[in-house]
């Protein structure tokens, strides 16, 4: 695959700020909650400049569309399953506009969440029909002007791999995150071992992937540290919530703050994560600092976990699935005899 904008940014560079959350900023923005922040894309385009504004005017190196829910299936929610092509089209082409306004090398990464469906065996989503879905949207945001794909916050491996061939057929370079939000593993059981293992055996492995969103930050890093110990060398990306979510006033409140990201984007790089950024609850504001302690604070070790624990707070389960100790295992009453 010839050479593009994040490859280079890769070659140049030991870490890369991303962008932080387009849901949080969004409804800061006045989006209300069930609503299609893509039709957003055509209907507030300059809220949409605003909101990839932030984080190029914070230092991020890279930031994502407002194409997260792009796919047919999620946009059929709100009878816009036809309006694929010019949606996802809309966010590349404002994101493009963006960053070539900028003055300075911006990669903009073209969204794909999941399609909301569940996949074969477990539901309805057949594999082939998962591929044209991603790949309609992949197009569109080919078409754009996105200089990579960024499939994020998928659970089901087949689904990761249906958006894998999507971008091979789209002749476009790709990123992809799981999301481990079930005592370390996706929901659909899935380790950082496993991902690790599984993207190399892709005939069109991603340019670089890792973990977003999840729990806390703390959950995200030992995934991190997962992705570490499988002995990959594959740029890992890590995007953690900021802080963990607290139910305040009717809303949904990140309690991590700026001090509190900066900590985690120096471990989140000392841990081995190459694509630093936030996901919910990260504004503008976590961003500046994440990037300051970026260029300013000396590289370290790679943490404990009591190091991680002590800075951003405890794990929200004890295990991270790659131990054996599923997500469904539970403390039993009496002793079990060992061996």
């Amino acid at each position: 695959m010839t050479t593009n904008a994040l490859s280079e940014l890769l070659s140049q560079r030991d870490w890369l700020l991303t962008d932080g959350a387009t849901g949080t900023t969004l409804f800061n923005m006045g989006l209300v909650s069930g609503d299609a922040p893509e039709l957003w894309n055509v209907e507030h385009p300059d809220r949409i400049r605003a909101l990839y504004q932030g984080p190029v005017d914070a230092g991020s190196d890279l930031f994502l569309t407002n194409s997260f829910g792009g796919t047919a299936s999620r946009l059929k929610l709100h009878n816009a399953q036809d309006r694929v092509g010019e949606l996802n089209r809309a966010a590349a082409e404002l994101g493009r506009e963006i960053a070539d306004a900028s003055g300075r090398k911006v990669v903009v990464a073209g969204s794909m969440g999941p399609t909301g469906e569940i996949m074969e065996p477990m539901g309805p989503l057949s594999y082939d029909s998962a591929v044209e879905m991603f790949h309609e949207q992949a197009e569109a945001l080919k078409d754009g002007g996105a200089d990579v794909l960024w499939v994020e916050t998928i659970s089901a491996p087949d689904e990761y791999k249906a958006a894998a061939r999507a971008a091979e057929l789209a002749e476009m370079p790709w990123c992809g995150t799981m999301s481990f939000d079930t005592a370390g593993r996706t929901m659909m059981g899935f380790t950082s071992a496993d991902l690790a293992k599984m993207v190399e055996t892709l005939p069109n492995p991603p340019l670089a992937y890792g973990a977003n969103c999840g729990v806390g930050a703390s959950d995200l890093l030992r995934t991190v540290l997962g992705f570490q110990a499988s002995g990959s060398e594959r740029p890992i990306i890590a995007k953690g919530n900021a802080g963990i979510p607290k139910y305040v006033d009717g809303h949904i409140h990140y309690d991590g703050t700026p001090d509190l990201m900066a900590d985690y984007a120096v471990l989140a790089r000392d841990s081995g994560a190459t694509i630093i950024g936030g996901c919910c609850g990260t504004t503008t504001e976590h961003l500046v600092r994440m990037r300051e302690a970026l260029e300013t604070r000396p590289r370290g070790e790679t943490p404990t976990l009591d190091k991680i624990t002590q800075a951003l707070g405890g794990f929200s389960s004890p295990s991270d699935g790659t131990d054996g100790e599923g997500p469904a295992r539970r403390e039993r009453k009496g002793r079990r005899r060992k061996g």
